[in-house]
């Protein structure tokens, strides 16, 4: 295949992409023949034997025609990959829900309903962008891994090794899709094997769905190389499988499996794979799938078209266009200010203003700070106003639009080095979780934790608070903060809501117990006799 990120894959006929022909004929006679016409149609139509009406589409191939040879299984598996470019995911409308709900975002979007669904005023269970597009999205990509892992063991292939790959990945890309589902929605239907359109799955628990996370990323591990080179670069490796599966591990607090997941990139095997690199190389269109990259969605602006399933579909984001300031973008999503404070409270070694916040967000004086101008202007927005910078081409142009080919690292290392520092002190090695800390801190000329807060110590609360800090100077706007927030216990009472909406007054709106999950859409609990809504809604 070629580089992912350069061509969008061949387009694979799936179930959910089937249907019967829709005809439309445009009729432009009398108004008696039409009637008669009409007559004639409902006639035959009742008269038809149902194999008729059940024709398929000569245009196409049907799933008995496809799923032959080894192309037919790498195309399966690209057209998992091409789930990312659909606006429920990471094209668009993902990031409402991981980053402006947290405390880190907001909305002041005119689209009123649009703004609600980022501060817990979900009125509307049915609300497409809020809610069921990106279940909608999330099923049909789930529906292709189960194709592949359906259909692909009963290919024959040259080489097993590939083959097993293939599957791999697959099994990578469900667990990806059913983590950012428990995250999300956590009571997620699971569903693994090929459905058909009466089927009505049975309700999952969080646990259930948690364990098929692990399930799938554990057998993805065993089989995924540690590195794929030149025209394979983009796609799932051991380290990615291994670091979502921490990731999993942590949300559920299992700290000393997920340290044992995050071994093999930070102390094992796979350690001389990951490092570091130029803060800002992480959110440019440069340097993409470098050393610090872990796993990272492919964009691209080659096709400057709608999004959807075609060979010449966008496969780039919008994300920059709804996040980008007032007359440059439609501002429909932005930084909460506290995030601009936070950075200002340290200084680096050299008596300078944090680097990282040069890249991570808008604020007013950006330009006195650091000379750099938004979109090539001065300052035009509110004395207190914010707003994210990560994966903007504002170094590059005057202007956003719905392709922009910055790929999202949705994991990289120093994630995982943070993540590996919360575990180490969560089973009371704080002495050693410093030094993961510290590997971030430097990067940026921060001095150690030990130098700049001495009072922590080995204190395992004032570590893990100190941490939350640390993980949002150096993540901020990368959408990991709610899953932070779910994980630290910080919306599971009352009070620690109330300290969560100090910073954030949209957690004012915050129901405990209820709004920690989405609600399932309507829809799909009303269609199902399986299915129950979410507690409290």
């Amino acid at each position: 295949m070629k580089r992912l990120k350069a061509q969008r894959s061949a387009t694979v006929i799936n179930k959910d992409d089937q249907g019967f022909p829709a005809f439309k004929k445009h009729i432009l006679m009398k108004t008696k023949f039409s009637k008669f016409l009409l007559l004639v149609m409902l006639i035959f139509a009742v008269s038809c034997k149902k194999d008729v009406l059940n024709l398929d589409n000569p245009n196409t191939l049907t799933v008995d025609q496809f799923w032959k040879t080894e192309s037919d299984a790498q195309k399966g598996v690209n057209a998992i990959y091409a789930m990312f470019y659909q606006t429920g995911g990471w094209n668009r409308w993902i990031y409402f829900r991981l980053d402006l709900t947290s405390d880190e975002g907001f909305s002041n979007s005119p689209w009123i309903e649009l703004g609600d669904w980022t501060r817990f005023q979900y009125v509307n269970y049915n609300f497409f962008e809020g809610n069921v597009n990106s279940y909608q999205n999330f099923y049909k990509a789930i529906f292709r891994c189960n194709q592949v892992l359906s259909y692909v063991p009963d290919i024959s292939f040259a080489d097993p090794k590939k083959k097993a790959q293939l599957l791999a990945q697959a099994k990578f890309l469900r667990a990806y899709y059913h983590y950012y589902a428990a995250v999300l929605w956590e009571n997620f239907p699971l569903v693994t094997t090929l459905q058909s359109p009466t089927d009505v799955p049975a309700a999952s628990t969080l646990a259930q769905v948690w364990a098929q996370v692990e399930k799938d990323l554990q057998e993805a591990s065993a089989d995924l190389p540690e590195q794929w080179t030149g025209a394979e670069l983009g796609r799932a490796t051991k380290g990615a499988a291994q670091a979502l599966l921490g990731k999993a591990l942590m949300q559920q607090r299992k700290w000393s499996e997920a340290k044992t997941a995050f071994d093999y990139l930070v102390t094992g095997a796979g350690k001389g794979y990951y490092g570091l690199v130029d803060f800002k190389d992480n959110f440019r269109a440069e340097n993409e799938n470098n050393k610090e990259s872990v796993f990272e969605i492919q964009f691209s602006d080659a096709n400057k078209t709608a999004e959807g399933d075609g060979p010449n579909s966008n496969m780039g984001t919008n994300r920059a266009q709804f996040f980008a300031p007032r007359s440059i973008g439609w501002s429909d999503g932005q930084a909460r200010y506290w995030t601009v404070g936070e950075f200002k409270k340290e200084k680096t070694l050299s008596g300078g203003v944090d680097p990282r916040l040069r890249y991570t967000l808008f604020y007013p004086a950006l330009e006195a700070d650091f000379g750099d101008k938004i979109y090539g202007r001065s300052w035009e927005w509110g004395a207190d106003e914010a707003w994210f910078k990560k994966y903007s081409r504002d170094y590059m142009r005057n202007n956003e639009d719905y392709f922009n080919q910055v790929n999202n690292r949705v994991i990289r290392y120093a994630d995982v080095l943070l993540m590996y520092a919360e575990a180490l002190n969560e089973l009371g090695q704080t002495t050693e979780a410093y030094q993961y800390v510290n590997l971030v801190r430097q990067r940026s000329n921060m001095a150690t934790m030990q130098v700049a807060y001495p009072a922590i110590g080995t204190d395992q609360t004032l570590f893990r608070n100190r941490l939350k800090t640390e993980r949002m100077l150096e993540l901020c706007g990368e959408s990991v903060r709610w899953a932070d927030l779910k994980r630290w216990g910080d919306l599971d009472t009352q009070a620690a809501v109330n300290e969560v909406a100090l910073r954030d007054p949209d957690f004012k709106n915050f129901v405990v117990g209820k709004h920690i999950r989405l609600p399932l859409p309507q829809v799909e609990v009303e269609n199902n006799t399986n299915l129950r809504q979410n507690p409290n809604y």
